[in-house]
């Protein structure tokens, strides 16, 4: 615990901090619940503030990937605690705790932004978030060297673990295992030589099904993966594309989705993105990348 003034005090946060967690993002808005946080905290180290009363006014948290890549995400303030800094200590925080030589990775808010501009992140690519209201599943899909697509067993994973690292530019072992028990469906896809040419997930969240992260050899791949996901589900639909895959953003526009936002993706410690092999067509969500 590190005082930082007055009665706020800075702090790693535990699954004690659950319900104040959905509370603060519940705050700006943000649609977090037990599940979603509760994967966060498994997945990486979740630092706050709190006040003397025990209430938490701030959070951010960095996801530390197997080699060279963190994600920093969850960065809130209580908008009543807003102009003391918080923002700063807690991203600072987190910076503290990524092994050196490691780049790190964030998707920013228009408010965070000029933090982290500061903060010596610089902007290197684009996300696209969509939503889907009504999905319209194609008559015909698109067939692609699909030749089947089966449900997750552990069998599997080291094949989606090697699958996914150059899709995503470094391996996400825990995430990946964490996000899978999350998941409410995790389909892999198979050649007819029975090689592993794509998987994805969905995520059921209190408002909307997250779509992602989808990792495929082609789009007509990933947009097979994605008919499944979505298929039959009653609600609205969210999926955020990297940049680059504009064959299958057409695809998804086709089945109903409309763009909602194009925040930057920004980094420190590196000049670009890391090095990826343009088959990562979904993120998993944006606190994670």
């Amino acid at each position: 615990m590190k005082q930082i003034a007055g009665d706020i005090s800075l702090m790693q946060l535990s699954e004690d901090d659950i319900q104040g967690l959905i509370t603060l993002s519940a705050g700006v808005g943000w649609d977090y619940e037990q599940e979603e946080v509760l994967t966060v905290l498994k997945s990486g180290t979740v630092l706050g503030h709190k006040t003397m009363a025990g209430k938490l006014v701030s959070c951010a948290a960095l996801i530390s990937y197997d080699k060279s890549l963190a994600w920093l995400g969850l960065v809130i303030t209580d908008p009543g605690f807003r102009g003391k800094g918080l923002a700063k200590k807690v991203v600072q925080g987190c910076l503290e705790l990524a092994a050196d030589e490691t780049s790190i990775l964030l998707i920013a808010t228009e408010e965070g932004r000029p933090l982290y501009l500061k903060m010596g992140f610089s902007e290197v690519d684009t996300i696209h978030k969509y939503l889907c209201r009504d999905y319209n599943q194609p008559s015909v899909s698109e067939k692609a060297k699909v030749s089947v697509i089966k449900g997750f067993s552990t069998d599997y994973f080291n094949s989606l673990i090697e699958f996914d690292k150059p899709a995503f530019g470094d391996g996400r072992t825990v995430f990946l295992k964490n996000r899978i028990a999350q998941a409410k469906q995790c389909l892999l896809a198979f050649d007819s030589e029975g090689k592993l040419i794509g998987y994805g997930l969905s995520i059921q969240g209190p408002v909307n099904l997250i779509i992602g992260p989808i990792a495929a050899d082609d789009p007509e791949t990933a947009s097979l993966l994605l008919d499944r996901l979505a298929n039959g589900h009653q609600g609205q639909l969210r999926i955020d594309l990297p940049s680059g895959q504009d064959d299958f953003m057409e695809m998804i526009e086709n089945r109903g989705f409309t763009l909602s936002a194009s925040p930057p993706v920004m980094v420190l410690h590196a000049e670009a993105m890391p090095a990826r092999n343009g088959r990562l067509f979904a993120l998993a969500a944006q606190a994670f990348g």
